[in-house]
């Protein structure tokens, strides 16, 4: 840590760094006008980076420059546990590698905090109609994931630094919001701002507290846990001024589906947005929180708010220490955090949206930016008349309701809303249409808490949506089983069966096998549709029951006031209900590390956890980027679920058929993220999606849906895992051919690791999702981009060649594309190396974020021997 600069913060004994003062320096009056992420990036610069450097580094800030990478040294890394437990998977196998060549296992821990919290694992066997649903869920959950809590048990007493939360406490995002996250970190007596990686695409919901958190791949979270810096340059940062004052019975969901709608057309992919104005001062820290988790719907890496008046209401509602609250507030005003001090922030772009032009929302039915206002259900086709026969299904059957997620359960007015739309629906007699599986999931035990209070738990519980979990559930993808008879109907008709949740993915096939497509919606909108138990419902003016007196029951009649949610949130959200929760929770020390065999005894028949394979066999070898087979020539928007799905594991299917071998019976396949730690398991799941399109599989002349490959040169069409397997057993090496917007969705290893695995040297598409493409360069697979107007089609790419990729590897240089057709043709087309920084470089020439660890690590202990 630095000392120049370093200063005492007033009315406290401890120090801060002033980074006006730095950055004045380089320019006068330059602070003033800087964005909020730069401030924050500069203190960090201040304290953390080498003096030797440092005005380089701050230069770029205060200039707003672009050319020079600079260094970012996050505070905290925070992990769920499919990401967080592979890449722990990772660091155990990394341990058994620096033991093999001599090194001393024991030495390689995270060395910055790791926040565990096992939150992905749960599937919702038991729906909300069953009392015992909570405890008969997380039995189910610890029998399945008995391997996986196993390791992960171990790794809190092996590693140094891991702190972990065990499963049925709540969904990562919610706890940090809530607890985790303190705003400002004090350290060594000095108070800087809170700062973090998360191993999901959704940590950006913490910055609704003003604290730059950014979702990352497992490898560079790995990366970042073994202490090397986090390297980018200066992000654009785009200001986006919110005006005007949500209208009457317009919720948080609402807001963030326009907004995500809005801001995916304004193009912010990549950017760091900056949300402030007289509208950010209407929305509760709640409604911010929801804005700010959607952040990777939008495209944007961060979703910042300043702090201002609504962050301390907040630290103080959720049951902070009043020392804590009281440093918040000071260190944010001396610094220049604080909302008012940024009135003379510069942006290079700023962009207005008017939360008074807010309505009803919904978003499908497969992208959570195609927003369709609930007026207007029936003229865009998706409401319609309800075929409703006495016995049956209707078409559009509601299968899956499910009050999910942290984007939506963290904000107590939308859970209280919910509650109070059931108890209305009580009153007048409705009920939940019998073929929907409702649920409710918190994403902290807080919720209940309220909800009890409040009086309207045994409302929700009524109509089905008691508490099956506190986790992520549906919104990823572990819906759970259908009742057999629902699933039976379904697959007989081929019915088109759907899911509602109050979720923020809805990516075909993600939610559950059978619902062919999902709709994301407001927690109380979810409830409705429960009710009404069919998308081809028009949720404004349709009848959604008859009452009592023989009256027509529609949405208006029991859609609650917002006068009467506030009352019922001022009177039922308390403090003491958050410190019941979460003391207990944190009281226990993080272990030291030195209470466990430094080496994980690794299950031989285990289908969960297994030794990773990335410094063995082919992986330990050269690539030599020629002659590479299209392993599936995609289209735009393929998905990390296309990649690597995560949802429910069928029998029929790669993976099922290799479990069944292995000795599990069906009921306990689990779902494709929890065997994530097993390589040879969650190979099976390259490109399982069945809504994959490879356009190198025709029939009758068109592109034929499912998870299959071509084979070459025989051109024989089999499923995509024996052609995997083909491959791997000749040794070819495979390149992807892609259009636009490639690895979209959770920032899933998997999606890097399984087609490095099956043998992908390069990625060659229009363009990447952030996170996936740092994720292909930590596995080794080096992305390349297309230049505009150059895609598939213009080349003629049919599968039937071989590729050769020539060059020198430099940061964004260009590099020459040969591709070799079948009639001898030879084509060189340019395409950019997406390798865009030098330390991307030097990691991709190792192999990897792993194996650049491992060699720096033994050349490091060489030299202090």
């Amino acid at each position: 840590m630095n000392t120049a600069n370093r200063k005492r913060l007033p009315g406290t004994g401890l120090d801060f760094f002033d980074t006006r003062a730095a950055v004045d320096a380089i320019k006068p009056g330059a602070y003033d006008k800087l964005p909020y992420t730069s401030r924050v990036l500069a203190e960090n610069l201040v304290r953390r980076c080498d003096p030797a450097t440092l005005n380089a580094s701050l230069e770029q800030i205060v200039e707003r420059k672009r050319e020079l990478d600079f260094p970012w040294f996050p505070a905290r890394v925070v992990c769920h546990d499919i990401l967080g437990q592979t890449a722990l998977v990772d660091l155990a196998g990394l341990r058994d590698a620096i033991a093999a060549q001599g090194g001393d296992p024991a030495m390689v821990n995270p060395v910055v905090p790791t926040q565990l919290v096992v939150d992905h694992s749960l599937a919702v066997e038991c729906g909300g109609f069953d009392p015992d649903a909570f405890a008969k869920n997380r039995a189910i959950e610890d029998r399945r994931n008995e391997d996986r809590f196993d390791f992960i048990n171990w790794t809190r007493l092996a590693f140094r630094n891991v702190d972990v939360i065990p499963p049925g406490n709540g969904i990562l995002h919610q706890i940090n919001l809530e607890r985790m996250s303190p705003v400002v970190q004090v350290k060594d007596g000095v108070a800087f701002p809170d700062t973090l990686v998360g191993t999901d695409s959704h940590t950006p919901m913490v910055d609704a507290l003003g604290v730059i958190a950014i979702g990352v791949g497992g490898l560079e979270a790995e990366s970042v846990m073994l202490g090397r810096a986090s390297w980018m340059r200066l992000p654009d940062i785009i200001g986006v001024e919110l005006t005007g004052k949500p209208q009457p019975g317009i919720t948080a969901t609402d807001i963030v589906l326009a907004l995500t709608e809005f801001l995916r057309k304004e193009k912010v992919v990549s950017s760091y947005l900056e949300f402030y104005g007289e509208g950010a001062s209407h929305l509760t820290l709640g409604d911010r929180a929801t804005i700010a988790n959607m952040a990777p719907e939008f495209g944007s890496t961060a979703a910042m708010f300043y702090i201002d008046e609504q962050t301390i209401k907040y630290l103080k509602l959720t049951g902070r220490d009043d020392e804590l609250v009281e440093l918040v507030e000071t260190y944010a005003k001396e610094t220049g955090l604080w909302a008012d001090s940024l009135k003379n922030a510069e942006y290079e772009r700023v962009i207005r949206f008017d939360l008074s032009s807010v309505v009803r929302n919904i978003a499908g039915p497969s992208n959570p930016h195609k927003r369709v206002p609930t007026s207007e259900l029936a003229a865009r086709g998706i409401s319609g008349k309800v075929e409703n026969e006495p016995g049956l299904m209707p078409d559009g059957a509601v299968i899956i309701a499910a009050i999910t997620s942290c984007t939506n359960t963290n904000n107590p007015r939308n859970m209280i809303a919910a509650g109070l739309l059931a108890r209305n629906a009580n009153r007048r007699g409705l009920l939940r249409k019998p073929w929907v599986k409702s649920s409710l999931a918190p994403g902290s035990k807080a919720v209940t808490l309220y909800l009890e209070e409040a009086g309207l738990l045994p409302e929700l519980e009524q109509l089905g949506f008691g508490v099956v979990a506190y986790a992520c559930t549906s919104c990823n993808g572990m819906s759970g089983a259908l009742d057999p008879a629902i699933q039976k109907e379904i697959v007989e008709r081929d019915l088109y069966a759907t899911a509602v949740l109050s979720g923020n993915r809805n990516f075909d096939g993600r939610i559950h096998p059978y619902a062919k497509q999902a709709f994301l919606a407001s927690p109380p909108l979810v409830v409705a549709y429960a009710i009404a138990g069919t998308i081809r419902f028009d949720i404004e003016k349709d009848v959604l029951g008859i009452d009592a007196d023989g009256k027509p029951v529609t949405l208006k009649d029991i859609w609650p006031s917002d006068e009467e949610i506030d009352a019922l949130f001022a009177a039922s959200v308390k403090p003491e209900q958050f410190r019941k929760v979460y003391e207990p929770m944190f009281a226990v020390s993080v272990d030291t590390g030195e209470t466990a065999n430094p080496l994980y005894d690794w299950r031989p028949m285990s289908t969960y956890i297994r030794r990773p394979p990335y410094w063995e066999g082919a992986l330990a070898g050269e690539r030599t980027l020629r002659g590479m087979r299209p392993l599936a020539v995609l289209g735009d928007n393929i998905t990390t679920d296309h990649l690597s799905p995560s949802n429910a594991i069928l029998a029929d299917s790669a993976c099922g058929e290799y479990l069944a071998k292995m000795g599990l019976p069906e009921e306990d396949f689990n779902s494709y993220a929890t065997h994530r730690g097993d390589h040879l398991t969650a190979q099976r799941a390259t490109f399982a999606n069945p809504t994959l399109k490879n356009e190198m599989v025709l029939e009758d002349g068109k592109v034929k849906a499912g998870s299959l490959a071509r084979i070459e040169p025989e051109g024989k069409v089999t499923r995509m895992w024996e052609a995997i397997e083909t491959y791997m057993e000749r040794k070819q090496p495979l390149i992807v051919i892609a259009g636009a917007d490639y690895g979209q969705g959770s920032s899933r290893d998997w999606a890097a690791k399984g087609v490095r695995l099956a043998g992908a040297e390069a990625i060659v598409a229009e363009g990447f999702e952030r996170i996936h493409r740092t994720n292909l360069v930590g596995m080794g697979v080096l992305p390349l981009e297309f230049k505009p107007g150059v895609n598939r089609h213009t080349l003629g790419i049919d599968g039937t060649e071989t590729f050769d990729v020539i060059g020198e590897r430099k940061p964004r240089t260009d590099l020459t594309l040969v591709i070799h057709r079948r009639n001898g043709e030879r084509v060189e087309v340019p395409v950019t190396c997406r390798l865009d920084t030098a330390e991307e470089v030097s990691i991709y020439e190792a192999g990897g974020v792993l194996q650049r660890f491992a060699q720096d690590f033994l050349e490091s202990s060489k030299a202090a021997a």
